[in-house]
């Protein structure tokens, strides 16, 4: 636990071992007292030593990584790589190196799915100190052998609980034994599951433990408050809190299905709304986290991929309209309000078969959820009809193929064996030849019968139907 210094003042970053002038660039950018995670671990972390960093979310464990790393990379050489279970962590975490790092010449890369390949590439070709990465985009990179992992001095595992959680520790010992054994390593992490344990016996050298909170612990400054209701009552329980509570509001579902169906209806309720979750593209959900963040979205719905995703100030209300699948969840949940000491509020909408699921929560952080009765409700508004497009993200290298198709086939583009195809004749299959989709390149090829009918010239005759939505086919 960190003491005020004489003059009964709060700690600062003064007296942790970090250099002058990156101490001015801190005080630049208005960094003035270091969080307990920051205040224990950093001195640690310039020691070069391993570290195991034991922290909720909100408590400042970027900072608490960043400026050892940085540090180190700027007097000697090697590279620094972040591991984040997120795109849109690992985003954030880049913009705050690169802030903190510019000035003292650190460049800085990010590698994430969903975006440009390409330019990612030429990230990479300008030698950046700092590499910031999902393990699936790193694996990619390995694997096409664009990135080069040999000068790795400091490797940080961030959220290490979270990218478990997803499935990534295939991927993570993958690039454990690509990365030089001879390195530091800083893990970071809310929970601390038996996996991570393992990490720290196999990948880790006698690794010092910081620990600001235990494991499952949320944060006093959050006032939490359960509704045991209905699941035909719940968007109306959630129509009388958007009324009742004036600030930004970010709702958790389980599904992404379930993300879409409550943020139409939150509109339907004149409310500004936008969604986040795994079937967006990484534009549409860095327009949605932006729009909340400026405020041009009051409510913000999101699945479990942005429980540790969004680091956003001031959120004042995070609704679970779904209880969790794991109990460790919710602590992520509620930890995106009541951040940085402000004061926040959680509320929870758990149905009436859903007592094992609040136990298991209740048992993890130590407290009993308190019950609240159920409002008054309002009535059901109508239902909220929008016109929606399909996100099939960029399709330009779909669009180039069927513009080539057509300009091969005369222009035309009907099915094979109609007229003004590249024969100039009708007909059947063979009248001609009619180029197949596998002959221009596209994943799906079908008989050049087209979709109605039994092909014609072919054998047996078997009808091929149309997927059902051919967008999803393409």
């Amino acid at each position: 636990m960190t003491q005020p210094n004489a003059s009964g003042a709060a700690p600062s970053f003064h007296g942790l071992g970090i250099a002058p002038k990156l101490l001015d660039i801190l005080a630049r950018h208005k960094y003035v007292s270091p969080t307990p995670i920051q205040h224990k671990s950093i001195p640690v972390s310039i020691e070069g030593k391993d570290m195991i960093g034991i922290a909720q979310t909100g408590t400042g464990k970027t900072l608490a990584f960043g400026v050892p790393m940085l540090q180190r990379l700027a007097i000697h050489k090697g590279r620094g790589l972040a591991l984040l279970p997120t795109r849109e962590l690992a985003l954030q975490v880049d913009e705050q190196l690169h802030k903190i790092g510019k000035d003292l010449g650190i460049r800085t890369a990010v590698l994430i799915g969903g975006a440009s390949m390409r330019v990612q590439i030429e990230e990479l070709r300008r030698n950046p100190h700092v590499i910031v990465a999902t393990p699936g985009r790193l694996i990619d990179h390995l694997e096409r052998r664009t990135v080069d992992l040999s000068d790795v001095k400091i490797l940080v595992l961030d959220e290490a609980d979270r990218m478990l959680d997803m499935g990534f520790l295939p991927q993570i010992n993958r690039i454990l034994r690509v990365v030089p054994k001879e390195r530091q390593t800083m893990l970071f992490s809310a929970t601390m599951p038996e996996d991570i344990v393992g990490i720290a016996a196999n990948h880790m050298r006698t690794p010092v433990r910081v620990e600001i909170a235990r494991a499952g612990t949320t944060a006093d400054t959050v006032t939490q408050e359960l509704f045991v209701v209905r699941k035909d009552q719940k968007l109306r329980l959630l129509d009388k809190l958007l009324m009742e509570n004036k600030g930004s509001v970010l709702v958790f579902t389980r599904t992404k299905f379930s993300a879409k169906k409550v943020a139409r209806a939150i509109r339907g309720m004149g409310q500004t709304a936008d969604e986040i979750h795994s079937n967006r593209s990484l534009n549409q959900r860095k327009a949605a986290l932006e729009g909340f963040k400026t405020g041009k979205h009051r409510v913000l719905v999101a699945t479990d991929i942005a429980a540790r995703g969004i680091d956003v100030t001031g959120i004042e209300l995070v609704i679970n309209f779904d209880v969790p699948e794991n109990p460790e969840d919710y602590i992520h949940r509620i930890g995106r309000t009541g951040r940085a000491g402000r004061l926040g509020k959680a509320i929870s909408f758990a149905q009436p078969d859903q007592g094992d699921e609040v136990r298991q929560i209740e048992r993890l952080t130590r407290k009993l959820l308190p019950i609240s009765k159920l409002p008054e409700l309002p009535p059901d508004r109508p239902a909220h009809f929008e016109r929606e497009t399909p996100d099939l993200g960029d399709r330009s290298a779909f669009y180039k193929a069927r513009a080539a198709r057509q300009q091969g086939q005369g222009g035309h583009h009907g099915r094979p064996g109609s007229h003004g195809h590249a024969s100039g004749q009708g007909g059947g299959r063979n009248a001609g030849h009619a180029p197949s989709h596998a002959e221009h390149g596209t994943q799906n090829s079908r008989p050049s019968g087209g979709y109605g009918g039994p092909s014609r010239g072919g054998k047996g005759g078997k009808r091929k139907m149309p997927p059902k939505k051919f967008y999803y086919a393409i």
